[in-house]
């Protein structure tokens, strides 16, 4: 499923020139659904840097500054040290909240800095964080990375063409990084430019542990269910749940 969707998005990606992009033609390896741990088994990941797609978009306090549930923070750690541990450089990025492509300093849809210190006490490293995702700042910071290190990109929704799957955003995304690991479960239903369109720039993609133990999950639970089957869906966009609903109900 995710493999089909990102050989959808590489066939409508218009082609950029080389000096200013890397494009990696799709092949039986890049389509295969490979998990992080797979990934590691097919290259050698030391000193590598790996762009992580994450979900850090938690909860903060009325001060801004406070995170008041870490749940999606405590969910990368599994994938983000398996990586480190590996030796590759870790790039992590996320939105966080909807800033409609405008620079927001602080609050729910400001900056990513209230993680940094609870990233650190989950990571048990330092991580180091940059003002913006893409650009001079995160290309210098990119290349100076060495084996064990993470780097964390600004807030990626700051970027309008981030919703947009825009080819700009993601060609330069792709050019930070060897490999990219989709591990944000939440939005992965979103062809974005840090969710899906990067994926045709790189290497090599694989799924992190997160989003891998929901797929085999969810596959499990529709293809093969034990019934009686009942399923109950959550979140305020009804307009996005009216298709899985849909579904289910053929397999109900």
């Amino acid at each position: 499923m995710l493999a089909r969707a990102l050989l959808r998005q590489a066939a409508r990606r218009p082609a950029f020139a080389a000096a200013s992009t890397r494009c990696y033609s799709a092949t039986a390896l890049s389509l295969e659904k490979l998990n992080v741990a797979g990934l590691a088994d097919r290259v050698n990941l030391s000193g590598r840097n790996v762009l992580v797609r994450v979900d850090l978009n938690v909860p903060l306090a009325k001060d801004d500054v406070t995170v008041t549930d870490d749940t999606r923070l405590r969910a990368i750690v599994p994938t983000t040290k398996f990586l480190l541990d590996e030796g590759a450089n870790v790039i992590l990025c996320s939105h966080f909240g909807r800033p409609k492509g405008k620079v927001v300093e602080t609050g729910k849809n400001g900056r990513l800095t209230p993680v940094v210190e609870p990233l650190k006490a989950l990571l048990g490293t330092d991580v180091r964080k940059v003002d913006d995702c893409v650009g001079e700042s995160a290309e210098s910071a990119a290349a100076q990375l060495t084996s064990g290190d993470v780097l964390l990109l600004e807030n990626t929704r700051f970027h309008a063409g981030e919703t947009k799957n825009d080819p700009t955003l993601l060609a330069v995304l792709g050019k930070l990084t060897d490999y990219f690991v989709m591990d944000a479960f939440g939005t992965a239903h979103r062809a974005h430019s840090s969710t899906a369109g990067v994926a045709g720039h790189v290497e090599l993609s694989a799924a992190g542990f997160l989003l891998d133990k929901e797929l085999k999950y969810l596959k499990g639970a529709v293809d093969e269910p034990e019934r009686p089957l009942c399923a109950i869906i959550g979140g305020a966009k009804v307009s996005t749940k009216l298709p899985v609903i849909e579904s289910l109900i053929e397999k109900c």
